[in-house]
C-alpha cells in the first residue's frame, strides 16, 4: 500500500523493527547514522537498502528535521556501501521512493542501491 509521507512516523514499521533487531536482516554495513541490508526481494543482481537510524518517514522529513551530522553520516554511508559492493566503477542506480506517486511502501526513509548488471532506462516510455 502506498505511503503518505506527511503522516507521523510509525514505530511499528518494518524497517524500525529491523533496526531494533525484532526482524532479522542480512546486514551489509552500519554506522552511527545508517544501517544497510540486502533486499529480501532483489530487483537486480545487487539490491541493497540503506536506511537512516533516525525516525524519518521520507526524504522531505529527513532533509527538514535531521541534524547536519545525521545527513552527512547517512549520505556517506550510502557511498561507503556503494564502494564496498564494487558498484562505483561499473555504475549503479540510487533510488528513493517517496509517497504514493513514488511507490513508497515502508514509512521509513530508505534508498535502494541497484547494480551488478546493466539496468536499462530509468522509466520505460509507453505510448
Amino acid at each position: 500500500m502506498p505511503i503518505d509521507p506527511t503522516l507521523p512516523y510509525d514505530d511499528n514499521n518494518l524497517f524500525a523493527k529491523i533496526l531494533c533487531g525484532e526482524i532479522p536482516s542480512q546486514k551489509v554495513y552500519e554506522n552511527d547514522w545508517a544501517f544497510a541490508f540486502e533486499d529480501i526481494n532483489p530487483q537486480a543482481e545487487t539490491h541493497t537498502l540503506v536506511i537512516p537510524r533516525g525516525r524519518y518517514v521520507s526524504w522531505d522529513d529527513f532533509s527538514a528535521k535531521a541534524s547536519a551530522e545525521e545527513i552527512v553520516g547517512f549520505v556517506r554511508a550510502v557511498g561507503e556501501v556503494a564502494r564496498a559492493k564494487g558498484l562505483v566503477g561499473p555504475g549503479y542506480r540510487l533510488m528513493a521512493n517517496i509517497g504514493a506517486h513514488g511507490g513508497q511502501e515502508v514509512p521509513h526513509l530508505h534508498v535502494h542501491l541497484f547494480g551488478g548488471q546493466p539496468l536499462g532506462p530509468m522509466i520505460c516510455k509507453q505510448r
